[in-house]
């Protein structure tokens, strides 16, 4: 009978120990996934540690400190105020929705991280697979643990240590050799996390009251810090194979005995073997089954839809700079006040008959900038051509209809081309209207040549209008790539295939993100050699539904496409 696996929490509670143990030390947590387990393990952790919680949407003044408008103007002198991060001294700011901190502000957090001036336990709630806690953050921090298949919450308590951290002995050179080599084996590359490895089985021996770090420690620190970091599976294991006939013997035990421990020290493979198993066992089963897929784990990309751009009067606040209210910029008041407050004493003096309240400058002018997304534009380009028009026809308007039924949430837009015979036509124009799509995809012609070069042409078209318009476009074109219709109408397989190419590299050449899916039953080679051209991915899916479709395109947002 198998043994029931652990509960997350349990490893999530050492973790947060560890943490209370030595804040400064490892600087923090990633909590992820809305639970009752985390909201017990977070009050568990108020207790052992102040926290202070971060607004989403917080400005510099309230975060790093600045003049005190009202103070100021109330005391006719500059009166500073603390920041939120100089509040937290002592214990640690806690984020939640972690995913959508600004990067400006996830920058600030990281610098005050590195200067030891706060702690950070980031919440993370993301709700899609690519979203994620800004990585400057997630790999300052040392303990990422996912609470979001945990069933337990009652009796959440963080027990005190037995021992401090500097009464433990720093890890011998074999130990700090066993915790690289598994970081290798497991594709953590980052320095930090192998010095949270080696703090984290110190830390482990401090919870236990020991003075020195032994091996369940070290098993122990990288379950908790090395194995949720895993870009890879660690490589199995090859079978010993037998010595040759013509190998010397080893030498006797007298000799082997004056090899010296140093030497033995520094060849380990027992440490190594069973951190690299351990390491293997723990880590999670989501990011196991990526890694085994061959997908990568979880990164931070941007969330919404659209590509950033900057905004005169409209979209997401941004940071005040200097500058003059032109061109519909609008004035920062308040931020205009505080930069002149600092200056009124020398401005008194050398105008002392003013009647303003408040001196006022030139550069003391300070703006508004905002940020809004540009919507979103998927292009399908279907191949309507031959026996399988009917099949991909039918799993593209599927996808289309399941994305455009989320387009109101991700104020996203879809279109379609379909291109058979010796045209390509665009069957739906951008558009968000489920209702209108559904009655333009309704019945769709197939069958005929494949003219793959004027599918692409029109799909690059439209993708050069959406692009003009200010939006971001994608294109996703389901196609087995074997095209026998020139650009010119004409049938042959070697104009059409090199029609095809010149198409593809005018979208490369257009910065436009490309996927190419096809859903043949037995896909060849021309497909890959498609999106190769096109600077795009391929993915193989044979028999794909709408729903893998959907799947799929939503998979390699990461890359870029449609996001």
């Amino acid at each position: 009978m198998t043994p029931e696996a652990a509960d997350p929490l349990e490893d999530a509670v050492l973790a947060a120990r560890l943490f209370a143990l030595a804040p400064k030390v490892f600087k923090g947590l990633v909590l992820r996934g809305s639970s009752p387990a985390r909201e017990a393990l977070v009050a568990a952790l108020g207790e052992a540690i102040p926290l202070r919680r971060l607004p989403g949407h917080i400005d510099d003044e309230r975060l790093l400190g600045g003049i005190d408008l009202a103070a100021s103007l109330s005391a006719g002198r500059p009166v500073r105020q603390t920041g939120l991060i100089e509040e937290a001294a002592g214990g640690a700011l806690i984020a939640p929705m972690a995913e959508r901190i600004d990067a400006g502000v996830a920058g600030r957090l990281a610098q005050a991280l590195d200067d030891g001036a706060t702690a950070l336990v980031l919440l993370d709630d993301a709700a899609e697979p690519e979203e994620a806690p800004p990585t400057s953050l997630a790999e300052r921090l040392a303990f990422p643990c996912d609470l979001a298949a945990s069933r337990r919450w009652q009796e959440v308590t963080l027990e005190p240590a037995r021992g401090g951290l500097a009464a433990v002995q720093p890890l011998e050179e074999a130990q700090l050799r066993a915790l690289a080599a598994t970081a290798a084996a497991l594709g953590v590359d980052s320095m930090r996390a192998l010095i949270f490895a080696g703090e984290a089985a110190r830390g482990l021996a401090a919870l236990a009251g020991r003075t020195a770090a032994d091996a369940a420690d070290l098993t122990g620190a990288v379950r908790l810090v090395l194995a949720p970091r895993a870009t890879r599976l660690p490589p199995q294991e090859a079978p010993e194979e037998a010595p040759p006939e013509d190998q010397p013997p080893p030498p006797p035990d007298g000799e082997r005995d004056e090899q010296s421990d140093s030497d033995r020290q520094q060849q380990d493979p027992d440490l190594s073997e069973l951190l690299v198993e351990a390491a293997r066992a723990a880590i999670p089963a989501d990011l196991l089954a990526s890694l085994a897929q061959g997908k990568a784990p979880r990164r931070a990309q941007s969330s919404g839809t659209g590509q950033r751009r900057k905004a005169a009067t409209r979209g997401k606040p941004l940071g005040a700079r200097p500058g003059s209210p032109r061109g519909g910029a609008k004035l920062a008041l308040i931020d205009s006040l505080r930069a002149a407050v600092p200056w009124q004493a020398v401005r008194r003096r050398e105008a002392p008959a003013s009647p303003s309240a408040i001196l006022m400058r030139k550069e003391d002018l300070r703006i508004r900038r905002f940020e809004e997304r540009a919507a979103r534009v998927t292009i399908f380009a279907v191949d309507a051509s031959g026996s399988a028009a009917a099949a991909r026809l039918a799993e593209a308007k599927g996808a289309v209809e399941l994305m455009l039924a989320q387009a109101y949430v991700t104020r996203s837009e879809v279109a379609l081309v379909a291109f058979r015979g010796t045209s390509a036509e665009l069957l739906l124009p951008p558009t968000r209207s489920l209702t209108r799509a559904r009655r333009r995809l309704a019945e769709l012609p197939g069958g005929g040549g494949t003219p793959l070069a004027l599918g692409l042409a029109a799909a690059r078209e439209v993708a050069e209008s959406v692009i003009a318009r200010g939006r971001s476009a994608a294109l996703v074109i389901l196609t087995d790539g074997r095209a026998n219709i020139a650009a010119d109408g004409s049938p042959g397989r070697g104009q059409a295939k090199e029609d095809a190419e010149a198409a593809a590299r005018a979208i490369a050449r257009a910065g436009i993100d490309a996927l190419v899916i096809d859903i043949a039953a037995r896909p060849g080679p021309e497909g890959a050699a498609l999106a190769s051209a096109l600077g795009g991915r391929f993915l193989a899916l044979p028999r794909a539904d709408a729903k893998m479709l959907q799947a799929a395109i939503s998979a390699v947002q990461p890359l870029g496409l449609a996001a």
